[in-house]
């Protein structure tokens, strides 16, 4: 069997190095050198760390949809390309090229959460549940028909990068299942559904905006669902404040008004809601080092309040 893999991110690599480990892989595909960090250095992804690793043969082009680009494709006769997290709109140049489809590893329930940041809105949106599903690519946004789906359960207190994490492996688990199955005979592509669409388009840093007269939950799922990008986060006076992890306290905000500051008895840093007190365990202002809310307290003089 001939194998493909376009991918970029830490999503990426456990589905790589299964199907590398099983199949082997041809070529790997990636998204260029980005600039990161303060000093704008240029670095690699994720898979490309893995693929050199491994010594696998691997291009970066700057549009996966380049003649020149899909020519190396065909030269290779592929018999499955596998998309996972790469990053780049395919054209049925690229995903009705190999001989046996072109499978993507979502990390929804499809039809839920169709984009690119599935795992961020089930967290912001309360879901219990979310899962891997395998489907073949076509011209519409994550609408192929499904091959293979399995779920997962969502911690009440689980963030979007534990969860991706765990969706990784279960995604590098479901594409071997759905390989195997394709080779067999044994599955059969089904239409997605037509009810239960949802998107999940990329986050904007204005999604991590505070709303305090939002429910407490909503709040904490907000928080949970933004890490590690953009992050949850609220203003003090003019500041910027990141809140970084918080937790459910179940007791009425009373006269602690959305935003208001306040704390327990214990030195808790707890902020009214529309509904219920929230305590704030690690916040950040802007251009400081992260600290626990009872550390934040200190040298703070109540009334105060986030906005």
């Amino acid at each position: 069997m001939k194998l493909v893999f376009f991918g970029t991110s830490e999503f990426a690599c456990p589905a790589l190095r299964a199907l590398d480990d099983r199949y082997g892989i041809e070529l790997a595909v990636t998204q260029p050198d980005r600039p990161s960090g303060r000093h704008a250095e240029l670095r690699p992804s994720p898979v490309k760390l893995v693929a050199i690793k491994r010594g696998l043969a691997l291009i970066q082009p700057k549009s996966i949809n380049d003649p020149e680009v899909v020519k190396i494709l065909r030269d290779i006769s592929p018999d499955f390309i596998v998309v996972a997290s790469y990053g780049q709109l395919l054209r049925a140049a690229v995903f009705d090229l190999p001989r046996l489809g072109t499978i993507n590893i979502h990390a929804s329930l499809l039809p839920a959460y169709r984009g690119a940041a599935p795992v961020n809105w089930a967290i912001m949106h309360g879901e219990e549940e979310s899962g891997i599903s395998t489907f073949l690519i076509d011209r519409g946004l994550d609408t192929g028909d499904i091959l293979l789906a399995e779920s997962l359960d969502i911690g009440p207190d689980e963030t979007a990068a534990e969860l991706e994490d765990r969706l990784a492996q279960l995604g590098s688990n479901v594409i071997l299942k759905t390989l195997g199955g394709l080779t067999s005979g044994s599955l059969q592509a089904a239409r997605q559904p037509q009810h239960g669409v949802s998107l999940a388009p990329s986050l904007t840093r204005d999604d991590g905006r505070i709303d305090w007269h939002q429910p407490a939950t909503r709040i904490h799922d907000l928080v949970r669902g933004t890490i590690p990008w953009p992050g949850a986060w609220t203003r003090m006076v003019s500041n910027r404040v990141k809140i970084h992890r918080t937790r459910l306290t179940d007791l009425a905000s009373g006269v602690l008004h959305p935003g208001k500051i306040g704390l327990s008895e214990t030195n808790q840093l707890l902020v009214g809601t529309e509904d219920q007190l929230l305590e704030i365990l690690e916040l950040q202002r802007e251009g400081k080092p992260r600290i626990g809310g009872r550390d934040f307290l200190h040298g703070l003089h109540l009334p105060a309040s986030f906005i």
